[in-house]
């Protein structure tokens, strides 16, 4: 089976925009030093450790209040949504996590990365928050870095080229995209990259086998707003539908289904008229022969 494409071209990135000259980073980042031990992924089998030893939590900013881009805001929930509303998951009963604009700390200090989406397979949210350690995606509470990282490109100041990018695969993220709607920083609409060997590399299909996920460039209305907007899709290119997707396609398949019964039940009748005219018509056919009357005559 084909894995579902993205639409737009893969160019390389525009090195004029979005980066100053002397932050400009190649294709593909080369990690500047090792991954402290506390921030390597870790198996899914094992369990995640306790809070780390004489971590101030306190001194941690968890939350800010930058305020965000609209349409961004938009995008971050068509991204987040849709897998609580439809995704069954990874499989096998596996767990995740997906949240937006969430603080991701790979170490214990400030400031944290905060990626406009994230998603972590076979992690758990602690849903005690008066723990500060359960307010944002600590590395070392959760065991591991996150899987999949979107970044949504609103201007030129977010550094999702060089600076972002080089930070995720020091963290270790599998997979880092860029959603790049206007051309910002960019050349092309969508950029994908992959982890390999401690570096990120042009990721041609929008397909995440680990993940059993794919992307694509959906022109469409999302709560008002016709554009193109970056979607998930299953294995076959299927959307990963909204809620409300959900519910309007259970109401056009129920009014189906209330559409074909009532065909059937037309169906039905015309048939049973049928057959009462066939039979009125046997019971004519043997009166005249009683009488002695040809019906053919």
């Amino acid at each position: 089976m084909d894995s579902p494409t993205f639409p737009s071209g893969h160019s390389e990135p525009d090195p004029r925009a979005g980066e100053p000259a002397a932050m400009a980073a190649p294709d593909t980042v080369r990690d500047s030093g090792p991954v402290p031990a506390h921030v390597r992924a870790r198996p899914a089998s094992v369990a995640p450790p306790g809070p780390a030893p004489g971590v101030d939590y306190d001194s941690l900013i968890t939350e800010d209040d930058e305020p965000l881009d609209m349409l961004a805001e938009k995008q971050q929930r068509l991204l987040t949504g849709p897998l609580y509303d439809s995704w069954a998951g990874p499989g096998g009963g596996r767990s995740f996590l997906a949240a937006a604009n969430v603080g991701v700390f790979p170490e214990p200090r400030n400031p944290a990365i905060v990626p406009d989406v994230f998603l972590s397979l076979d992690v758990r949210l602690n849903a005690n928050r008066s723990h500060r350690e359960h307010r944002a995606y600590f590395v070392w509470v959760f065991g591991k870095a996150p899987d999949l990282v979107v970044e949504i490109v609103s201007n030129r100041k977010g550094g999702e080229i060089a600076r972002k990018r080089l930070s995720y695969a020091r963290m270790g993220v599998r997979y880092y995209v860029v959603y790049d709607p206007f051309h910002e920083v960019t050349r092309d609409d969508l950029c994908i990259y992959r982890l390999n060997g401690g570096s990120y590399v042009r990721h041609v299909a929008a397909w995440f086998p680990e993940i059993g996920l794919g992307m694509t460039l959906w022109d469409g209305e999302f709560e008002g707003v016709r554009r193109a907007w970056l979607r998930w899709t299953d294995p076959h290119g299927v959307l990963i539908l909204t809620g409300q997707e959900n519910a309007e396609q259970a109401r056009r398949q129920a009014e189906q289904e209330q559409r074909a019964d009532r065909a059937q039940q037309r169906a039905e009748q015309e048939r049973q008229r049928a057959e009462q005219e066939r039979q009125r018509a046997e019971r004519l056919e043997a009166l005249l022969r009683r009488a002695g009357i040809d019906p053919e005559q």
